[in-house]
């Protein structure tokens, strides 16, 4: 396996969205199953709520979930030192990014470290910045092997360090709604980015939201 590659065995380039209750189980034993895209008119899933963390942005400040409850939020999973498909999976949230035009302010993403020896918050403010995100709405975050290590576990991001600096993790990226709550998750990289963003409008737009 190379860097970034999925835990999972499959290729780390298919896509599965899933929106099971499950979500806490190891992703191992998880059954993903190919799910089409929501109607317009039908709501996202409600999984259950996504798991809280506080660890440190690329600014080198605190940064937890609550803190941005009334958001819409992406939450992922990469590391700067990846030389293949985190580079990738950035590069296509950043796009999606910049197409919310005014939905903006209401959504934030945030990508976790899976490499937390290597990923101070400058080496992810460098890293940010290489792949032209808005640092104001796209944070990344690191914290000590222990609090990053909890919150794959919480997750279910699988991790494993390799010889030399590779890192096998599970690319998972989830959709948090403005209350907390996990809606839905998509695992790889090449999912459709209309999709994700219907999805993403989805929860912006969804009655009930502050």
């Amino acid at each position: 396996m190379t860097n970034g590659t999925s835990g999972t065995g499959q290729d780390p380039s298919a896509l599965w969205k899933r929106g099971v209750a499950a979500f806490a189980c190891a992703v191992l034993t998880l059954p993903l199953q190919a799910l089409a895209g929501p109607a317009e008119d039908v709501a996202l899933p409600r999984i259950g709520p996504a798991p809280g963390f506080t660890l440190v942005s690329q600014s080198g400040r605190q940064l937890s979930l609550r803190d941005l409850r009334g958001r819409v939020t992406v939450v992922t999973f990469i590391f700067a030192g990846c030389s293949d498909t985190c580079p990738i999976l950035t590069s296509k949230l950043a796009g999606i990014q910049r197409r919310l035009g005014p939905r903006i302010d209401d959504v934030h993403f945030v990508a976790i470290t899976v490499d937390p020896l290597n990923d101070t918050p400058e080496t992810l403010a460098a890293y940010g910045k290489a792949h032209g995100v808005d640092p104001m709405r796209f944070m990344f975050l690191t914290g000590t092997a222990q609090e990053i290590e909890s919150v794959t576990r919480a997750y279910a991001v699988f991790r494993k360090a390799l010889p030399g600096s590779g890192i096998d993790h599970t690319f998972l990226t989830s959709l948090v709604d403005r209350q907390g709550v996990l809606r839905v998750q998509y695992i790889g990289v090449r999912f459709d980015p209309q999709e994700f963003l219907r999805d993403l409008t989805s929860l912006v737009n969804e009655r009930g939201s502050p």
